[in-house]
């Protein structure tokens, strides 16, 4: 097998920091289901998750010395692999009762101080069990509380440990890096998706371990949208080209993209990336501990209403990274989450300058006790030009 993204001791960190919050909002254990919390507190690693058919929980108990695996038995080898050292299985898939029992044994003797059970409930989270079981669930623990244990994960995830922020650079740096041999290969003639697969099969030679989000899209002088793949429109004179990637390395995700102008740009969407790319750096310097995410929409967009922005529909300017490819906070109005140290997020400004035609420009950032530190390679000012 693959060697470990991480020591145990980096797991045992993890569920040290966990007690102690889940202490401060009033929780026994938090009972997680969904890939990417699994993957956090477990170190568990597959493409299994792609099968929806079995469910899987990991109880992140108050007090102990280590999280407990409630698993499929054909996940036990894997998990018996890892820090985990409390691993209880059932033979799955089994409709009548899919783990739920051996869950609810699990899950009782915990529930002693404040009879709290935290699960994902709340923002930007999801139940990966079946409705019916979760209930089955709630019946079968009387007296305890199926709480929302949302703001506790949140409190967790959102401070990256040095190893974490390591990959986090590490996958920033290879896709920079192919964002640069970009224009070897690009040209007029050729579609998005032809560009696209030549882009995603280089991240993946360069180390990166999947490329799970590629979107693109391109237009005369710029764009109307940033969120669809890769489609055959084939590349024109004049025409802007995003390219979006999100690659993983351990499974920790790079979110940020690069413009491309082909031929003869107007001077119009060429004065519009630099005014993104201005805006980037605002956003970059407003990125200190104790500022707000909504601070950091305040200073880039100052930047480009100055600039004569008519919109944006992308409904922010960044957000956090990690595990995920994005995760909270968001970077908008009335979001007051403040930043920390530890934490990483996406500086992510854009605009409609023309009806119909975007500028976005995106970076990574690791926020550190003196500000922002680049994960990124940053783009030029100038939008590069090829052809």
């Amino acid at each position: 097998m693959e060697s470990p993204a991480f020591e145990h001791k980096e797991f045992e960190h993890r569920l040290a920091r966990a007690q102690q919050a889940m202490r401060a909002h009033g929780l026994d254990a938090i009972v997680v289901t969904s890939p990417h919390n699994f993957r956090y507190f477990t170190g568990f690693d597959s493409q299994f998750w792609e099968s929806p058919t079995r469910p899987w929980f990991a109880i992140v108990p108050g007090e102990g010395s280590t999280c407990i695996a409630v698993v499929p038995e054909i996940g036990r080898p894997v998990l018996a692999d890892g820090w985990v050292s409390d691993i209880r299985s059932w033979q799955a898939p089994c409709p009548a009762d899919d783990g739920v029992s051996l869950l609810a044994g699990a899950l009782q003797p915990l529930a002693r101080r404040f009879k709290r059970i935290g699960m994902e409930m709340g923002r930007e989270m999801s139940l990966r069990m079946p409705l019916v079981d979760f209930f089955a669930l709630r019946e079968r623990l009387a007296g305890v509380e199926l709480a929302d244990g949302t703001p506790c994960i949140w409190e967790l995830r959102s401070i990256k440990s040095d190893a974490e922020v390591a990959y986090l650079r590490q996958g920033c740096q290879l896709v920079s890096d192919a964002f640069e041999a970009l224009p070897g290969y690009a040209a007029v003639g050729r579609t998005e998706r032809e560009i696209c697969t030549d882009l995603t099969i280089d991240i993946l030679r360069r180390g990166a371990h999947t490329v799970p989000f590629v979107a693109s899209a391109s237009g005369p002088g710029g764009y109307p949208q940033i969120i669809s793949r890769p489609g055959a429109r084939a590349i024109r004179d004049g025409d802007v080209l995003i390219v979006d990637v999100g690659a993983t390395v351990h499974g920790y995700s790079t979110d940020f993209d690069r413009n491309y102008g082909f031929g003869k740009v107007p001077d119009a969407a060429l004065r519009a990336h630099e005014v993104v790319w201005q805006a980037t750096e605002a956003g970059i310097a407003a990125a200190v501990p104790g500022a707000r995410a909504c601070d950091l929409h305040a200073a880039m967009t100052r930047v480009l209403e100055a600039a004569g922005m008519l919109g944006n529909n992308v409904g922010r300017l960044g957000h956090g990274l990690g595990l995920q490819l994005t995760e909270p906070p968001s970077h908008k109005p009335g979001d007051e989450t403040v930043l920390r140290p530890g934490m990483v997020i996406t500086i992510e400004p854009g605009m409609e300058y023309a009806p119909g035609k975007m500028i976005v420009h995106e970076e990574d950032v690791h926020i550190t006790d003196s500000g922002a530190v680049l994960l990124t390679r940053r783009a030029p000012r100038e939008m590069p030009v090829i052809g």
